[in-house]
């Protein structure tokens, strides 16, 4: 829940926008699937890093407080509009497949790569234990919100039938609007009525005021709306080819949603908090990775339920046994290895590891 803005000065991955018009040319062209793939994968890495940076350069014209509702507002943004695109094509499984793989990457391999980072620099890191056990909790709850449809699906709700996909759209849809209304309450807790529970040393605040070179709001309003209008256009051909490129490879579905598309939209993100983390600052690495799992559970989740009955696609929280059973032992590992509130290399070695096996699986899945 808790994601403080942060700032990057690294701007190396921007030579990667090129691809973004190199994808939007190769498509009017008519290129192969596996090329305009590959271009489209490429490109969505930095548009997403635009989002988020535009996005951190407006916080630090509003204060730490607004600054980083501003980032739970926008920080998915890219998730949201690929997983929109790909609804209105149908691709209902694909996009399933991409919220589980988003939160598992964030709880467990960027997670595990920033422990891993900070602990090859710093022997053990102490970090906030309130904000971790919270990000902890709540990624349980939206779980069980995931588990109880997925439940029923197979077991009261069967043979599926009209009646029964009735109840199960139903079902969902009540259960995304407790969703959303955890996450609101969670803004609450978290920025307002108990935010002092939440201070971490070079917070926020320490992070703006060190920033010499932001971006103007008009500057920072642009960037974001361009950026925006990017995913959108590449999302339309990473979308189109996704269903080629995984005949071509015999990946299955849930593979190429979980693994590789639900990495993309967080890859600007993700290293942000590994870097962070390498320079100490475990407690703002943490609010990224663990903050992204949880607002991608309780925000997005719910949200595309809403964007489903909209477009027409049903969208219901029926997810894999594979898939719920990922969740709970991702979510159960990260509540171990972060209860004490410390951290070294090899818990990072772990929670990766994890992750890792959790991916060979879901290759072996048709």
């Amino acid at each position: 829940m808790l994601k403080t803005v942060k700032f990057s000065k690294s701007s190396a991955i921007y030579f990667l926008l090129v691809f973004a018009p190199i994808a939007v040319v190769l498509n009017l062209v008519g290129a192969d699937h596996l090329i305009l793939f590959a271009m489209a994968i490429i490109g969505l890495i930095p548009l997403a890093k635009l989002i988020g940076d535009s996005t951190e350069h407006l916080a630090t014209h509003y204060g730490a407080t607004l600054g980083s509702l501003l980032n739970v507002t926008f920080g998915n943004a890219a998730e949201i509009i690929i997983s929109v695109v790909a609804i209105n094509a149908g691709l209902i499984e694909l996009v399933k497949a991409s919220i589980t793989g988003s939160i598992l990457g964030n709880i467990m391999l960027i997670f595990g790569l920033s422990l891993i980072a900070g602990g090859v620099k710093h022997k053990e890191q102490i970090f906030n234990r309130e904000n971790a056990g919270l990000q902890s909790s709540l990624i349980f709850l939206a779980i069980i919100g995931l588990a109880i449809p997925t439940i029923l699906s197979a077991t009261v709700l069967k043979p599926i039938d009209l009646v029964s996909q009735l109840k199960l759209q139903i079902l969902s849809d009540v259960l995304a609007i407790v969703l959303i209304c955890v996450y609101v309450a969670g803004i609450l807790f978290t920025f307002f009525t108990h935010k002092h529970l939440f201070v971490a040393p070079g917070g926020a605040d320490e992070v703006l005021e060190k920033d010499h070179n932001r971006w103007s709001k008009r500057k920072s309003f642009l960037i974001l709306g361009a950026s925006m209008v990017g995913v959108v256009a590449v999302s339309e051909i990473l979308v189109g080819s996704v269903e080629e490129t995984s005949k071509q490879f015999g990946f299955g579905e849930l593979f190429v949603g979980a693994i590789i598309v639900g990495i993309v939209g967080n890859a600007a993100e993700h290293s942000s908090a590994i870097l962070l983390a390498r320079k100490g600052k475990i407690d703002l690495s943490i609010g990224i990775a663990a903050g992204s799992g949880t607002q991608i559970a309780l925000f997005v989740v719910p949200i595309l339920v809403m964007v489903g009955i909209i477009l027409g696609q049903p969208f219901t929280l029926e997810f894999t046994l594979y898939e719920l059973a990922t969740l709970f032992l991702a979510a159960i590992i990260m509540n171990l290895i972060a209860h004490d509130g410390k951290s070294n290399w090899f818990e990072g070695i772990m929670l990766t590891a994890v992750y890792l096996i959790i991916a060979i699986g879901f290759y072996f899945i048709g």
